[in-house]
């Protein structure tokens, strides 16, 4: 659970600042869409995903064993392009939220230095001259002049900080990460512990002070408060056309309306059931239906523990955290002291209620910075999670479909790639927490998308029952949730789209570069055996010496005609012994596959059938180099193709057919360099 919360309980980090940005006072009420979407919507489908996928492949495994063809691997090439901006958003707005909760800090050096420069902002825009404010009753303003100069580099510490966080994160993967992923248990649990702390705290007070809450509660239900539902233009403008009466009906469509902007909450799921491998299935380390149960309980757990706490944080700073700090836009000249680290601004002791500041007998500096210290650990390991899960995606899929060159199997060379990848995205959002988290939701709603939609096909497929009641209704509208949820973000907030198009753009690119640059690969991993009589047969007929092998394509000529006409246009005489190869074409867009190898004895010749193959040159070049181990290299002779080079090529590449005698030439002599052991390729 503390691998998985790493990366869900750390948006506690900044989820209640973006969540009060996003929805102003029906932050508490548009949480609950959240809770409710969590429990009855995410959770449910994931349960479903792990029962399903029990090995850690997670929806996107799902939907590639449920498509066939080339549709599954550009669908999984989409998914690998949105689950890219998922994580590597997740490392990028992790390390800019710790950043801004150690600058905030007040023993950092230039920590309040955004409030001295909004009140110095008219001097400053009138270019005063130090010297000339040296007088007498100048002295303190000097002093904040000179701060503001200082507060001039806290964007440059933004973005430096950020970036060097990111880099001691690839440094400590190129060194090797495991040593340390025992420490996920510590850092969550004492993060968890002190949200509890200040959570709980804050809660206490509305309790022993409901008047925050009551003045909250009356801006929600008086027609006359409605006004002061929202902080922001944007806000307002996205709730007024829902709101025709006042009402529940129309604050519960407003909520709805603004969920969307809160789907940063829903972050965790897919890396729950992508660790499934490491969960116990009790006494029996192997039982599945034990793991799945434990995986159950783990999602639900985990989703439990993060509800409450969002509904606690939203409820504490809604009420307890003046607006003016929460969002920036409100004024241009206003500092928003607790953007991005809300609760760390509670726990600094910051509020400006009685009891509840400096005067509390635990918050304040010091309790402030150990909470300071504990986020920017989880934010940081968020980080080392989402590298993580990069690190373990890209090579369970790519290189297997030949879309990534073997480097890519490598930790060190994908560690280097992603960090670069990480410095730009931190450049080009230079660093604002709020600007990547729009990006970050799309990832996530659309992982929890294609889960959702697996679940739809899986159920379908699988289900015994007939008419209506085999449709999956259940997992339906929870699709059209997640389906509603994305369309808005994108609309509203394209820039996820966008980075998510750019990672996927380069994803294809690279992939089909490689993919025909690695197109003359001998794709073979040996051959699997239909029965034990086939392999006996097969191994029987290595030892003995045929020296020529024909392709044949059943279904057009018999095989005593076929050897008629082949010994003829070849001039093979009669005590030649031919054997004749049938290749059943597969799946043509796998890479490297486990061809089905049967024999079968038929007019007294023998037939090898192979099925399961993605290509048939592949095949055949491999079956040539086999009986090259053991005997003189065989001839493999071959009709002549009327097909174009290029059609040849295209065929090839896409459907494993093509060119055939030309490309296993080409084969065999990329994977034996000696001539002596090459197989002849000969057209007639």
């Amino acid at each position: 659970m503390c691998l998985t919360g790493v990366d869900y309980f750390s948006t506690l980090g900044y989820q209640p600042s973006i969540a009060y940005t996003a929805t102003g006072n029906l932050c508490p009420l548009a949480t609950v869409v959240v809770v409710l979407v969590t429990l009855f919507g995410a959770y449910p489908v994931y349960l479903y995903v792990s029962q399903k996928s029990p090995h850690g492949l997670g929806s996107i495994g799902m939907l590639e064993k449920l498509l066939k063809g080339w549709w599954s691997k550009v669908v999984v090439i989409t998914l690998l392009g949105f689950a890219a901006t998922d994580f590597v958003i997740t490392k990028t707005m992790s390390a800019a939220d710790a950043t801004s909760h150690l600058i905030a800090n007040p023993s950092w050096p230039s920590a309040r230095i955004d409030e001295t420069m909004a009140e110095l902002k008219p001097e400053l825009e009138k270019g005063a001259d130090w010297s000339q404010l040296n007088e007498v009753g100048q002295k303190e303003k000097l002093e904040k002049i000179a701060e503001a100069e200082v507060g001039r580099r806290n964007f440059g510490q933004q973005i430096g900080i950020t970036l060097f966080l990111l880099m001691m994160l690839g440094a400590m993967f190129l060194r090797g990460f495991k040593e340390v992923i025992g420490l996920a248990v510590v850092i969550v649990a004492v993060f968890l512990l002190l949200n509890v702390v200040v959570i709980g705290s804050c809660l206490g007070y509305l309790v022993q002070h409901p008047e925050p809450f009551l003045d909250w509660w009356a801006k929600i239900i008086s027609p006359e408060g409605r006004n002061a539902w929202f902080v922001t233009d944007w806000q307002r403008e996205k709730a007024v056309p829902w709101v025709t009466t006042p009402g529940l009906g129309s604050t519960a469509l407003v909520c709805m309306v603004l969920f969307p902007a809160l789907a940063l909450g829903l972050s965790g799921f897919e890396t729950g059931v992508a660790i499934m491998p490491l969960i116990s299935g009790g006494k029996d380390e192997n039982d599945i239906k034990g793991r799945i149960r434990n995986t159950g309980l783990l999602l639900l757990t985990a989703g439990l523990i993060m509800s409450v706490l969002l509904l606690g944080s939203s409820i504490c700073v809604t009420t307890l955290i003046p607006s003016h700090d929460l969002v920036s836009s409100l004024d241009e000249t206003s500092p928003a002291k607790a953007k991005d680290r809300a609760l760390a601004y509670l726990a600094h002791g910051e509020s400006p209620f009685p009891g509840l500041g400096k005067d509390h007998f635990l918050f304040g500096s010091s309790f402030g910075t150990i909470y300071d210290i504990s986020t920017i650990a989880i934010l940081w390991f968020a980080g080392a999670s989402a590298m993580s899960a990069l690190l373990n995606l890209v090579p369970m899929y790519l290189p297997r479909y030949g879309m990534a060159p073997e480097w890519a199997k490598a930790v060190k060379p994908l560690v280097i790639l992603f960090t670069m990848i990480n410095v730009i995205v931190t450049l080009i959002f230079r660093a604002n927490v709020q600007a990547q988290g729009d990006a970050y939701a799309t990832g996530v709603i659309v992982l929890i998308l294609s889960a959702a939609i697996a679940s739809c096909i899986e159920y379908y497929r699988s289900s015994n029952l007939k008419g209506w009641i085999r449709i999956p209704w259940y997992y339906i509208g929870v699709t059209v949730v997640f389906l509603y949820t994305l369309i808005a973000i994108v609309l509203e907030k394209p820039v996820g789209i966008q980075i998510a198009s750019c990672f996927i753009l380069a994803i294809f690119v690279a992939s089909f570069t490689s993919r025909f640059m690695r197109s003359t690969e001998l794709r073979f991993a040996g051959f699997e055996f239909k029965d034990e009589r086939s392999e006996f047969l097969f191994n029987t007929i290595k030892s003995i010496e045929y020296p020529v092998i024909v392709p044949h394509r059943p279904g057009q000529r018999d095989l005593a005609t076929k050897e008629d006409i082949i010994r003829k246009d070849h001039r093979i005489p009669p005590d030649v012994s031919i054997l004749f190869v049938e290749v059943v074409r597969g799946d043509a867009s796998e890479f490297l596959v486990r061809p089905v190898l049967e024999v079968i004895e038929e007019t007294g010749r023998y037939v090898l059938k192979i099925t399961r193959c993605a290509s048939i040159a592949n095949v055949l070049a491999a079956l040539a180099l086999e009986f090259a181990k053991d005997n003189r290299p065989p001839e493999i002779h071959f009709g002549w193709s009327g097909d174009s080079s290029l059609k040849a090529m295209l065929g090839f590449l896409l459907f494993g057919e093509g060119n055939v005698p030309w490309l296993v030439h080409e084969l065999i002599h990329k994977a034996q360099p000696d001539p002596e052991k090459q197989p002849r390729v000969m057209i007639g």
